[in-house]
């Protein structure tokens, strides 16, 4: 072969490979998730229907709200914050299919920040998507990165300063949905979707945020309620009735005073809200993983991670089992559950009393795919896209 029809042949692989990917990349970006709209969904409205700065962006979120019959308080659930983080999503995602509530309201968020669910994690080797097996088929959904897809939000800057406490953070985490809290109206898009989240909460006077989340198993706060100081009691109590009833151990955190950016953090200090972030343990996301696959996305098995289970090096058990999404999921649907219960119990005058949200026992038995909804089957009216 001549150097000449050697440099063709590498060029013609080199674009191929190109267009392969482009193509691979377009269609994780665009795909359409599908949400079925249970019956307690009174109304969708659009995140920029509270701040015109979001209106019309990627991350102008959908927000599905569920309102009793009965007055009462008003929660808001996040899911998707960090998409690489799916429990947090179908959470969400179950709540707005099969949820109703019977007193107050509860505002559900499934893509908090949709632009980081339009990229993987660069050199994470991450699949594009992954899909829930359902009695009807199956589901598809984005894999997603904890940062927002530099296609709509470039070029970090050297340090990120965070606003408004000047404090230095890492610079990509001006991408960080969850470090660029309370936001600011004319920063990134990043910054200003925090921002429209704060005017969502002063709006609807939100007594409650819960931010859903997973992290890996090397990470110390796992399996955990983080809450703001306003919320500590709120989240020992919900901590001790799911070990005593729910049959798995959720301990709590305190938001440190500071670190700032965060949810759990600056929402309790910028808004008169309690704030609340749930972390469930999400192998996926472990440095000492093996290959990052779909598979190892939903069933949370890696021998990797066990093996550094063996030598100490994690805060959370696993063994051959793993950390099945089905486990994760019913975490965090159960957690919601035994936080609204003490709270309603404690201030019955803005109590949140919701049904038909499966807790963990539930999801395990039936697994996630069982309460997502058919949108072939469904009134085309009720369909919703992510």
């Amino acid at each position: 072969m001549t150097p000449t029809l050697r440099k063709t042949v590498i060029g013609v692989l080199g674009l191929g490979l190109l267009v392969f990917s482009g193509l691979s990349f377009r269609r994780s970006r665009s795909l359409k998730e599908p949400v079925v709209i249970g019956p307690g969904v009174t109304r969708v409205v659009r995140l920029g229907d509270y701040f015109e700065g979001v209106r019309g962006s990627t991350n102008d979120a959908h927000i599905y709200v569920l309102e009793g019959s009965e007055p009462g308080g008003t929660i808001l659930v996040l899911g998707g914050t960090h998409p690489e983080e799916p429990a947090g999503r179908l959470a969400a995602w179950i709540m707005a299919e099969q949820a109703v509530v019977r007193a107050g309201r509860v505002f559900v968020v499934l893509s908090a920040n949709r632009s980081a669910a339009t990229a993987t994690r660069l050199g994470g080797a991450y699949p594009p998507g992954f899909a829930i097996q359902t009695p009807w088929g199956e589901q598809a959904f984005r894999t997603g990165d904890r940062w927002s897809n530099p296609l709509d939000q470039w070029p970090d800057p050297e340090v990120y300063i965070h606003y408004p406490s000047r404090q230095e953070l890492a610079y990509v985490d001006i991408r960080n949905l969850n470090r660029t809290w309370p936001g600011r109206p004319d920063g990134t898009l990043t910054e200003r979707t925090c921002h429209a989240f704060i005017e969502l909460i002063r709006r609807e006077k939100v007594d409650i945020l819960i931010d859903l989340h997973e992290a890996e198993l090397q990470y110390p706060v796992i399996s955990a309620i983080v809450a703001h100081q306003k919320g500590q009691d709120l989240a020992a109590m919900a901590s001790m009735m799911i070990s005593a009833e729910d049959g798995f151990a959720m301990g709590v955190e305190y938001s440190p005073l500071a670190l700032h950016g965060l949810s759990h953090r600056e929402v309790g200090d910028h808004t008169d809200a309690i704030s609340l972030l749930l972390e469930a343990p999400e192998p996926f996301l472990d440095a000492t993983r093996g290959r990052t696959d779909a598979d190892l996305l939903l069933t949370g098995r890696d021998p990797f991670v066990v093996r550094a289970g063996r030598h100490g090096l994690l805060f959370e058990k696993i063994d051959e089992k793993g950390w099945p999404i089905d486990v994760r999921v019913g975490r965090h649907t159960s957690a919601i559950l035994r936080i609204l219960e003490v709270w309603s119990g404690d201030a019955p005058d803005r109590a949140v009393v919701i049904e038909g949200l499966p807790g963990y026992d539930e999801v395990i038995a039936k697994g996630v795919g069982a309460y997502l909804r058919d949108p072939s089957a469904a009134d085309p009216k009720s369909v919703y896209f992510e």
